[in-house]
């Protein structure tokens, strides 16, 4: 019997708030519970108060198995952040919204250097996905593609140090595998329209829901943001990313990544998005699965 929750981003009071809701309770130092364990989706680091108290937090409970955490974007990002290319710099550039991106994270590290590469090293043991008969995890989409192909390539479901510097070079396989796991599938907008995001980027493409099928939606209805500027017209066919999206028949599937907004709910009955903005002032959200056929919005806790 598995809680999922969502993005937590340093937010460890909120954090501790939602275990002890959810019946979890502080055993030498560790949040545990008799019958349950957490699956985390992912995103533990940057932009919140208490960065490192949240890593000690769900560290801890992994590491007494109570726990399983998988790795989100910015996980990857901080280890891209860090890992320097042969030739000088860094895979992940330290333009100026790179570095305002983990700002937070790194402020609160100053003069941790040890204690935090310790937790870039666990950085590294978190999978990218799980799966079991009944239900998958991922922090962002699951991809069918991308995720048969790092099953070839990914040690236990994780990431090698090999793999991350392979993973940056754009339009390989495995680089474009690992951005649609961790960052969700997007399409560009039609010619001249943009939006700003919640950091003030100017963005001209669209995160999309994955588990529609796109033949069918139009700019609009497939934007996971709802945009008053998009268009109800059809999608153009050069920006469908591929014929496969997720099914109705499919299983069960919980991630996170998107930054909804108001209360916690399901936008289909095997569809579970577990993000719901607590960096933000939103929800730190979970869902109680147990044996159910088909998800129900009233398993929902969040604080």
């Amino acid at each position: 019997m598995i809680d999922l929750i969502g993005d937590i981003h340093g937010h460890a009071d909120k954090l501790e708030q939602l275990l002890l809701k959810l019946g979890y309770a502080k055993n030498k130092g560790v949040y545990a519970h008799p019958d349950r364990k957490v699956l985390f989706v992912g995103d533990y680091i940057d932009r919140g108060p208490k960065i490192r108290e949240t890593l000690e937090i769900v560290k801890s409970m992994v590491d007494s198995d109570n726990a399983i955490a998988l790795m989100g974007n910015h996980e990857y990002n901080a280890l891209c952040f860090h890992f320097q290319e042969t030739e000088g710099g860094h895979l992940r550039k330290h333009l100026i919204k790179n570095i305002i991106q983990h700002y937070e994270t790194l402020k609160q590290f100053q003069n941790l250097q040890k204690e935090y590469e310790d937790y870039l090293d666990w950085f590294k043991t978190l999978p990218l996905y799980y799966e079991t008969d009944t239900f998958r995890a991922v922090h962002a989409c699951w991809d069918k593609k991308s995720i048969d192909y790092l099953r070839q390539l990914l040690v236990n479901n994780r990431l090698t140090d090999e793999l991350i510097y392979q993973s940056v070079k754009k339009e390989t396989p495995l680089h474009e595998a690992v951005e649609l796991t961790l960052k969700g599938k997007e399409i560009k907008m039609p010619e001249g329209l943009f939006f700003m995001d919640k950091d003030g980027t100017r963005r001209t493409e669209i995160r999309i829901k994955w588990w529609e099928n796109p033949s069918d939606m139009t700019y609009k209805s497939i934007s996971i943001e709802p945009l008053e500027n998009l268009p109800e017209y059809p999608i153009e066919s050069t920006e469908l990313l591929s014929d496969y999206y997720y099914q109705s028949k499919d299983k069960f599937v919980f991630f996170g990544h998107y930054w909804l907004k108001g209360e916690p709910s399901l936008y289909k009955e095997n569809i579970c998005c577990l993000d719901y903005s607590v960096a933000k002032g939103g929800h730190l959200a979970a869902y109680r699965l147990d044996e159910e056929n088909i998800l129900d919005r009233n398993k929902f806790i969040y604080v």
